[in-house]
């Protein structure tokens, strides 16, 4: 799956008085159906996308899906697949922000009004990188909260994977064989001395949380004493080993340069550059939960040469070849996101109006030489990887074949094993 995504950040900074719309700040409310089109220019049929959560969740079971109808009927049009991404790094001025314990219910309800709206729809990331919204939001104090200690940081991270997983089960109710594709941050952190190796193994624990209560792994005991003595509940924490829904999903990570860190003597950290790389990282991430996985985001600035995200485009292709011809089941790729970004050099904590060139295109939609790379690596691979691997395959069931009769098998069959899991889960309750 050759993807892209349409950015859609929507956090609040400045102690809430400011909210960061990605989707405004760089022109998609206006141009969506441009963008659309630069989609299918590229040969990309496989779209990160999701509405805007602050307008379309209005309040207890209130939508306004205006915006929403118009983008996903012509998607739709166009047989895109999107990967619907329900809440990205904030949420509506009513919820407030990650520590309302509400939250999670309120957005079960939002997942399954818009799967019922959308029954057409397969894919999803209910929340986009839950440990880096709940590290910017409660940890780093960057955010919505703008929380600074362990437990905004447990409780904003408890919140929002219990919000996911409750998603992934209202979305099932609706579309038996939805896969959702984690799109979650890999991290590594590395001990500059001697003194800073404890510092860095905690941190490398603690990378592993949002995705260890999301598929019901347990956690190492000095996490588990850790989530407990800063406000996570013994129910709460038995709430995610209860969950079954790891084989309804695809691990994808997200690789940036600023992925790796330094570990100080004192905990600090500051980005490394690439060391290791992304198939390394992916491959501690593969042995720990054994999914298939998809690379769901990266992308780098083009610099004063020109030739920079080119370069990286290709570093971070050959990476994810080699994780393939390493035998961990890779699925897709994706280059985040189609468009430049907007502030993202302040990882979006300073208003300054400052173009982050990043994108498949810029923000006049001009292609940049990464979008015509990127198309070209589409062509040349989009035949041969299908032929190299017949059985590492997502059984995707495109729009314009949502009531082929295949499909409709698809779904009865998934109604059943969703009925088996169902049982199996009120039996060891």
């Amino acid at each position: 799956m050759f993807a892209t995504g349409i950015e859609n950040s929507i956090p609040k900074i400045k102690g809430g008085s400011i909210r960061v719309d990605q989707m405004e700040s760089c022109g998609h409310y206006r141009l969506w159906s441009t963008d659309f089109d630069l989609c299918e220019e590229m040969g990309i049929r496989f779209l990160r996308y999701g509405p805007p959560l602050h307008t379309t969740l209005l309040g207890p079971g209130k939508y306004d899906w205006e915006f929403a109808d118009l983008t996903f009927n012509d998607l739709k049009r166009r047989d895109i697949v999107p990967i619907v991404d329900l809440c990205h790094f904030g949420v509506p001025d009513w919820i407030g922000d990650f520590q309302n314990v509400d939250f999670p219910q309120h957005f079960e309800a939002y997942a399954r009004a818009f799967a019922q709206r959308f029954p057409w729809v397969q894919l999803y990331t209910p929340v986009n990188e839950m440990f880096i919204c709940a590290t910017f939001s409660a940890r780093y104090g960057w955010w919505n909260e703008e929380g600074t200690t362990d437990q905004t940081f447990v409780r904003a991270l408890t919140n929002i994977v219990k919000a996911n997983v409750l998603a992934m089960r209202a979305i099932l109710e609706v579309r038996p064989d939805a896969i959702f594709v984690q799109s979650e941050s890999s991290e590594y952190f590395h001990a500059e001395n001697p003194r800073a190796i404890k510092p860095a193994e905690i941190l490398n624990s603690m990378r592993f949380l949002s995705l260890d209560l999301n598929y019901g792994h347990r956690v190492d005991s000095e996490m588990y004493c850790y989530l407990l003595d800063n406000g996570m509940t013994q129910q709460e924490y038995e709430f995610f080993l209860g969950n079954r829904l790891r084989h309804h999903c695809i691990l994808g990570n997200d690789y940036y340069w600023t992925n790796e860190h330094r570990v100080s003597a004192d905990g600090t950290t500051r980005a490394s550059g690439e060391i290791f790389g992304y198939s390394e990282i992916t491959r501690q991430y593969y042995d720990r939960y054994r999914l298939p996985v998809m690379h769901t985001e990266t992308n780098i600035v083009e610099g004063p040469k020109g030739d920079e995200a080119v370069n990286w485009l290709w570093k971070e292709w050959a990476n994810v070849l080699r994780c393939r011809n390493d035998g961990i089941p890779t699925v897709g790729f994706t280059w985040y996101s189609l468009t430049d970004q907007m502030d993202w050099d302040t990882a979006l904590r300073e208003p300054n109006g400052r173009v982050h060139p990043v994108g498949l295109y810029d923000l006049n939609r001009q292609i940049r030489p990464v979008g015509k790379c990127y198309r070209q690596i589409i062509h040349e691979w989009k035949d041969v990887l299908p032929v190299q691997s017949l059985c590492l395959s997502v059984p995707i069931v495109y729009p314009s074949e949502y009531e082929d009769r295949q499909a409709l098998r698809q779904r009865a069959e998934a109604r059943e094993l969703r009925a088996g899991e169902k049982e199996i889960e009120r039996e060891e309750a």
